[in-house]
């Protein structure tokens, strides 16, 4: 598996653009496959950069209905003429974080996105050999959430309501033996996610890459270092090797680095990240 990143918070060389966001170009299975779109068209200037052609890609995938996943998506199908976007019906819902005045900022998709390209998504859902799709719904939340969600809302047509994330989708990819679970921003909490995992496939995965929303934005908040603490046993007894990025927040990270040494690190736009999964003889 090759994945190359592009976008994020933060960047790990000058000729590549950063932004609160997060985009991942992934070829595995014998697929090009877009993992989010960033909050803009950064993505695209930093594949062309890169080398990576957004043309070629056979799949995208929207993790969840925040601007910093899919606010990159009319670019994406101005370039991209083939590919289907995987993707939660909720997703494309009104989505609004408090800020720490009271207001309610949209944080949501573009309301006028054409659909036709869409592929609306179940709580699992296979694309094709390798790749396959899955949800939390309310029954999964046994484990910790993070803080920030707590000023986070939807808005239908039923007026506002805290945000259950069941727009959120997490990605997996098998190949050779070897799994890599993607996860966006993990609102449903990275240990709930993981715990839904195990109970999908009866082990936990070899690698994940993905946000833990340990930072929250609109508040500069981070979450509780003990929680965080917490969190960085559970999944050091994993025994999967991460990849963080993006909302975790590099205190979290440091945190997290703490306990887990070589088991965690970061990832920045830019960064091109191999992962074997040849198999042993």
């Amino acid at each position: 598996m090759e994945i190359k990143v592009l976008s994020e918070n933060t960047s790990c060389r000058p000729e590549i653009k950063n932004e609160h966001g997060l985009s991942l170009y992934i070829n595995a299975c014998g697929r090009n496959i877009l993992f989010d779109t960033g909050a803009s068209g950064i993505f695209a200037a930093n594949a062309e950069e890169m080398g990576a052609d957004l043309s070629s890609a056979d799949i995208a995938v929207i993790s969840h209905g925040h601007y910093d996943h899919g606010g990159g998506i009319r670019t994406f199908l101005d370039i991209n003429d083939k590919a289907d976007i995987y993707i939660r019906e909720k997703a494309l819902e009104k989505h609004y974080s408090v800020m720490p005045g009271g207001e309610k900022k949209y944080i949501g998709l573009d309301p006028s996105l054409a659909r036709d390209r869409f592929v609306f998504t179940q709580e699992t859902f296979m694309i094709g050999e390798g790749l396959e799709l899955f949800s939390l719904t309310d029954r999964d939340d046994a484990g910790p959430s993070p803080s920030g969600n707590a000023v986070m809302f939807t808005e239908n047509r039923d007026g506002f309501r805290r945000d259950d994330f069941s727009h959120e989708q997490n990605l997996v990819i098998s190949e050779n033996g070897k799994t890599l679970l993607l996860a966006g921003c993990a609102h449903k909490g990275i240990i709930n996610i993981m715990e839904k995992f195990h109970l999908l496939r009866g082990v936990f995965p070899d690698y994940a890459i993905g946000g833990f929303h340990l930072h929250s934005r609109s508040g500069d908040k981070d979450e509780d270092p003990a929680a965080v603490e917490d969190i960085a046993r559970y999944l050091l007894e994993s025994g999967t090797t991460f990849w963080t990025c993006h909302c975790t927040g590099l205190r979290s990270y440091e945190l997290l680095k703490n306990v887990m040494h070589d088991k965690i690190n970061r990832l920045s736009a830019g960064d091109e990240l191999k992962i074997q999964t040849i198999k042993e003889s």
